[in-house]
């Protein structure tokens, strides 16, 4: 096998590295190379704001050989209805759902703590002032709407694995993108909302609050809910079944 791919989850500290390579035929399988192999080469390049725990580094490959014991066929995963797209998806959601409740937590916590009330508000206490509860409120609101579409993606996605076929796999697919959706715009709202809640003083870096807001940036750019939407709404309006793999 040849070739480079930026953005390798996990393969600075892998033991194997799984490789989608195309065969003469234009089918994608996976390549388990191990990670001492001849030719492959990991470079700690992943220099983001944002998750930068995730081990991510370029990895290139230079006449890398694996044993036929180490291939899967990957292209048969979708040759016909499966969950496996879904499954993939809902990782990410879960994800997002933690950022967004750690995020709101750290609000909570700090604002009754550590932040002052604004001068016009006459109150003593931050966590007196009756915007800031409105703000906390509408935060919990939407953090477990997006747990509940979860849990909801999550039975669909059972019902799927359990008897998959063209309808069990389109339901678990929407459902998950909907909740890829509303766990997307929780963490980025979140994360962004901490700072207006808790005040200045949360922005030390002492606080290191700021890592929410860029895990949550950086994350959610996994797979962008502007298509997710058009799923949604081509599925509703013209009964178009999302396309299967992972990123749908």
């Amino acid at each position: 096998m040849n070739g480079r791919k930026f953005y390798s989850s996990g393969a600075l500290l892998a033991h194997y590295v799984p490789i989608v390579a195309l065969d003469v035929e234009g089918r994608a399988w996976y390549a388990i190379a191990d990670r001492d192999a001849s030719g492959l080469a990991v470079i700690d390049d992943w220099s983001s704001f944002g998750q930068k725990t995730t081990l991510s580094g370029t990895v290139i490959l230079e006449n890398v050989k694996v044993p036929k014991t180490h291939l899967v066929p990957g292209f048969k995963g979708y040759q016909r209805p499966s969950a496996d797209g879904a499954v993939f998806q809902i990782i990410q959601v879960a994800v997002d759902v933690g950022i967004a409740r750690g995020a709101i937590e750290e609000t909570i916590q700090f604002v009754r703590t550590k932040s002052r009330p604004w001068a016009d508000s006459g109150l003593e206490h931050a966590w007196q002032d009756p915007y800031v509860k409105q703000a906390v409120g509408d935060l919990t609101l939407r953090l477990h709407a997006a747990q509940a579409l979860q849990a909801r993606a999550g039975r669909l996605i059972d019902a799927a694995v359990a008897r998959p076929n063209e309808r069990t796999v389109a339901e678990a697919q929407v459902a998950t993108a909907e909740a890829k959706v509303l766990s997307t715009e929780i963490a980025i709202a979140a994360a962004n909302k901490l700072f207006e809640l808790a005040g200045s003083r949360s922005t030390l870096a002492e606080h290191n609050l700021d890592r929410h807001w860029r895990n949550a940036r950086v994350h959610t750019l996994h797979d962008p809910i502007r298509w997710k939407y058009a799923i949604l709404g081509d599925y509703a309006l013209n009964g178009v079944n999302p396309p299967l793999h992972a990123w749908s």
